[in-house]
Formats: C-alpha cells, sequence, structure tokens
C-alpha cells in the first residue's frame, strides 16, 4: 500500500504533503533533528490526512491533485483553528 499524506507545523503555520509507503516512519524522518531538507527548517510537524492506495502511481497522482491550488483550499479545511 502506497500513501499520501499531510504534514502541519502548527508553529510556522506551514503544511507539507508527500507519498510514502510508511507515513508514521516518513513522519519521524521529517522531524529527526538530523534532517537536512525543506521540512527540517519547520519541525515540529504532524500528520492531519492520509489517503490510502494500492499504487505507488495512485498516491502520486493524489499528492499532485493536493498541490493544486484547489488541493490546497481543500487542505486548508483540515487545518486546526
Amino acid at each position: 500500500m502506497y500513501y499520501t499524506y499531510v504534514l502541519y507545523s502548527s508553529k510556522y503555520h506551514k503544511i507539507y504533503i508527500g507519498y510514502s509507503s510508511d507515513p508514521e516512519k516518513r513522519l519521524l524522518s521529517h522531524n529527526d533533528e538530523r534532517n537536512t531538507g525543506w521540512t527540517k527548517r519547520y519541525q515540529p510537524w504532524q500528520i492531519i490526512h492520509i489517503e490510502e492506495f494500492e499504487t505507488k502511481s495512485e498516491a502520486l497522482k493524489r499528492e499532485k491533485q493536493m498541490k493544486s491550488s484547489r488541493g490546497r483550499a481543500f487542505l486548508r479545511t483540515l487545518l486546526p483553528s
């Protein structure tokens, strides 16, 4: 199984969208102090949304949809107040 996931940094009010076969493990890597990527600057992250897919291509397609303006508008409705 593959998953499209959405992370939220409440400290910086940032959203990150990605896909993985293990979103919980991926969350740990995003929050790891040794992380050197874009998500390092906005730690800590929490998962606010996950969708499950049978294939990697379906998860990637959904990730792309979520990164569109319409997808981001949907994601803003999921943010904590």
